[in-house]
C-alpha cells in the first residue's frame, strides 16, 4: 500500500466512488465496528468517568467538563454566529450527533430493507417497544408522585434502550440463541431509539425559532438530493450535515435530532452501479467513529457522577427521582415488555414466532432496561441547570443499567443453555 503512486491512489478512490462495494479488509475500521468493541469502549469509558468523579481528580474532572470552547462573533445588537459551549456540552450535543446520524441509518435501513419492511413481523416488538417505555415512565411517576416529589419532568429518562450494549451483551453471553431472538431485540431497540428521539424533539425542545428550523429542514433536503443523485463526496456532504446541525441547533431542537435526520435521508437501496447501498457504506464508516470515538466521548463527560450526588451515598440512593428511574430501568422495562407480549401473542396480528418462548421474552427484557446513552442525555435534558438531580439521575442510570445487565447475562446464559440442549431447537437457525 505505501508503494502506490499518486496517480494510482487517485484511481482506487475514483473506482470506489464510482462503484460502491464491500469492504471485507479486517482493519481497526472493523474491530470498532464490533458490537463487542464498541460495547467495551463505551464501559470503559464510563468507569473511567465514574473512577476521576469519585476520587481526587474529581476538581480536575469538573474543570475540564466545564471548558468552553468554540467562538461567537456578534452580527448585530442582538445576534451573533457561532458556537461557544462547554466540553460536557459538546459532548452531548455535538459529538454525540455522530451515534443519532448511524441511529438514523440503523432506521431507515430497518424499514426499507430490514425487519421492519415486514408489519407482520414487526408488530409484536413494536407493540412491546411501546410497553417498555411505558411502564417504566408509569413507574417513574409513581415514586415521584407517592414521594410527594416535584421531579415529574424526569419521567421520560428510564424509557430509553441502549442498542450498543444489549446486542454487545447478546453477542457475547447469547450463543446458541434462535436468532429470531436478535431480530426480536435489534426491532424493539430500534423502535424504542425511534420514539426516544420523538420524545427528545417534542418535549425538550425549549423556544422554537422557525426560521433556523427551516434553515436545518432545507440543508437536510439537500442531503437528500444529493445522496440520492450518487455524490457521497466528504466536500460535498459533510458541510450540508454541519450548517443542518447548527441551524437545528440554533433553533432550539436537540442538535442531535439533525443527526437522525439525516442518517434517515441517506439511500437504503443501491443508486447507480453500486453494488451495496449506500446506506450501508456509510454505516459502516461511521458507525466505527460512533463506537470508538462519539459514543466514549459523551460516556466520559456524562457517566462521571458523584456518589455523594444528593449529599452523601445513602441521601443519593434514597432520593425519589434515583429510586423512579433504578425501578424504571431494572423493573418497568423488562416488566413493560414481558406484559405486552403476554397479553397480545394470542392475537393474530401479533404472533410471537414459534422459535421464541415466553421465557426468551423474559430474557430478553433486562437487555431492554440498559439505558444508558441515551437516558444519560434525557437525564440533562429533563432537569437543565439543576445539577443535584442530573447527577441523582445519572447515578440512577447507572447502576440501574449495570443490575439490568447483570440480570441480563444470567437470564441469557440460562436460555441460551436450554435452546443448545433443547429439541425445540433443532432446524433452527441460532446465533453463532
Amino acid at each position: 500500500m505505501a508503494n502506490l503512486s499518486a496517480g494510482g491512489m487517485f484511481t482506487a478512490f475514483k473506482e470506489r466512488m464510482s462503484s460502491r462495494r464491500p469492504d471485507d479488509t479486517f482493519t481497526l475500521k472493523e474491530r470498532l465496528n464490533s458490537r463487542k468493541v464498541g460495547g467495551a469502549l463505551l464501559l470503559s469509558a464510563a468507569v473511567v468517568a465514574f473512577v476521576l468523579a469519585n476520587s481526587p481528580a474529581a476538581p480536575f474532572y469538573d474543570w475540564l467538563k466545564s471548558l468552553y470552547l468554540g467562538f461567537n462573533v456578534s452580527v448585530g445588537e442582538d445576534a451573533s454566529v457561532g458556537v461557544r459551549m462547554s466540553i460536557e456540552h459538546w459532548a452531548a450535543d455535538g459529538v454525540l450527533a455522530i451515534f443519532f446520524f448511524v441511529v438514523g441509518i440503523e432506521l431507515k435501513r430497518e424499514f426499507v430493507t430490514g425487519s421492519l419492511r415486514d408489519p407482520r413481523k414487526a408488530t409484536l416488538p413494536i407493540a412491546a417497544a411501546v410497553g417498555g417505555m411505558a411502564v417504566p415512565a408509569l413507574v417513574y411517576v409513581a415514586v415521584i408522585v407517592s414521594f410527594g416529589a416535584s421531579a415529574v419532568n424526569g419521567w421520560a429518562i428510564p424509557v430509553a434502550t441502549d442498542i450498543a450494549f444489549a446486542l454487545a451483551l447478546l453477542a457475547v453471553f447469547g450463543r446458541g440463541l434462535p436468532s429470531t431472538f436478535r431480530t426480536f431485540l435489534l426491532t424493539l431497540a430500534v423502535i424504542d431509539d425511534l420514539l426516544a428521539i420523538i420524545i427528545i424533539a417534542v418535549f425538550f425542545t425549549a423556544e422554537l425559532s422557525l426560521l433556523w428550523l427551516l434553515g436545518s429542514l432545507v440543508a437536510i433536503v439537500v442531503f437528500w438530493i444529493v445522496l440520492h443523485r450518487g455524490y457521497n463526496q466528504a466536500w460535498l456532504t459533510f458541510p450540508l450535515a454541519i450548517i443542518a446541525w447548527y441551524c437545528m441547533y440554533q433553533a432550539g431542537v436537540h442538535a442531535t435530532i439533525a443527526g437522525v435526520l439525516l442518517g434517515m435521508s441517506v439511500p437504503a437501496k443501491p443508486v447507480g452501479n453500486d453494488k451495496i447501498s449506500m446506506a450501508e457504506d456509510m454505516e459502516h464508516d461511521w458507525n466505527a467513529i460512533s463506537q470508538g470515538f462519539a459514543l466514549p466521548v459523551f460516556a466520559l463527560f456524562a457517566a462521571g457522577v458523584p456518589l455523594s450526588a444528593g449529599g452523601s451515598f445513602l441521601d443519593s440512593i434514597t432520593d425519589p427521582v434515583f429510586i423512579g428511574v433504578f425501578l424504571g430501568l431494572f423493573i418497568g422495562k423488562p416488566l413493560g415488555v414481558l406484559l405486552v407480549v403476554v397479553l397480545l401473542r394470542r392475537l393474530p396480528a401479533f404472533k410471537l414466532d414459534p422459535s421464541l418462548q415466553l421465557s426468551d421474552v423474559l430474557a430478553m427484557g433486562p437487555l431492554a432496561g440498559i439505558g444508558f446513552t441515551v437516558s444519560l442525555l434525557i437525564g440533562t435534558l429533563a432537569f437543565g441547570d439543576d445539577i443535584v438531580h442530573i447527577d441523582v439521575a445519572h447515578l440512577g442510570v447507572l447502576l440501574g443499567s449495570v443490575s439490568a445487565a447483570i440480570a441480563g447475562i444470567f437470564l441469557l446464559r440460562w436460555r441460551a443453555r436450554f435452546h443448545r440442549s433443547s429439541d425445540l431447537a433443532e432446524g433452527v437457525e441460532r446465533l453463532p
